[in-house]
């Protein structure tokens, strides 16, 4: 069963969750810098972790513990554009140890990934909002409660559905 993005909806299993997209809405034709959510079905990957924050987790997917050196790559010059990164790295990358809380848990939406098109688009993550629900850059958010209500519920067969 997929995880459904309608607007600012997260259906799932059930599940009717308030979330957060794109700024700019959600597009077909996502590019980088853009501030859209991309459409279509995509696949996930790990689930990112501040273990320091997050003490215990329900979770059938495969996880990474976030470290302070890791990052992931933005920038199109580099060879390891829309991969995760370790610091310190040559080029523009988005830090995923942050003082805020967004990034405590996520999953990779696995868009832009097989190939990767320089420019597309990249980090496009299913992570935390808070209260106020404001806009990404792109990825889909939803609060902490919500994200670890469904997360025992998502395994390696789970994909996303934004439309």
């Amino acid at each position: 069963m997929n995880i459904i993005i309608k607007k600012h909806l997260l259906l799932y299993k059930g599940y009717k969750l308030k979330c957060s997209i794109g700024k700019s809405g959600i597009t077909p034709s996502k590019k980088e810098g853009d501030l859209v959510s991309p459409k279509g079905i995509f696949r996930l990957g790990f689930l990112y972790y501040r273990k320091d924050r997050i003490k215990s987790l329900k979770c059938k997917i495969k996880k990474r513990i976030i470290k302070k050196n890791m990052g992931w790559c933005d920038d199109s010059r580099s060879k390891k554009y829309n991969q995760e990164i370790y610091f310190p790295f040559k080029y523009h990358a988005e830090k995923l140890y942050r003082k805020d809380n967004i990034y405590d848990i996520f999953i990779n939406i696995k868009f832009n990934y097989c190939p990767i098109i320089k420019g597309k688009g990249s980090a496009i993550f299913l992570h935390l909002t808070n209260i106020n629900y404001k806009p990404t850059s792109g990825c889909i958010a939803i609060v902490k409660k919500d994200f670890l209500k469904i997360l025992p519920l998502i395994n390696k067969k789970t994909r996303i559905s934004i439309s």
